[in-house]
């Protein structure tokens, strides 16, 4: 019974990490697909006009 308690936590992590990236996966596109790139692309619009702010001051 000691190969059954040694392969329990494997096989229970190797389940939960399959669900983790089945739900990754499914999550990915969909109906918030452009809601999330427009804000991904409103946080990187916002770090290039601060770097070229602060590039400027130090020139």
């Amino acid at each position: 019974m000691d190969y059954v308690s040694a392969l329990v936590p494997p096989v229970v992590m190797a389940v939960f990490f399959v669900g983790v990236i089945r739900v990754i996966v499914k999550t990915q596109g969909g109906a918030n697909k452009a809601k999330e790139d427009a804000a991904v692309d409103a946080a990187l619009a916002r770090a290039e006009g601060t770097r070229q702010v602060s590039g400027r001051a130090d020139a």
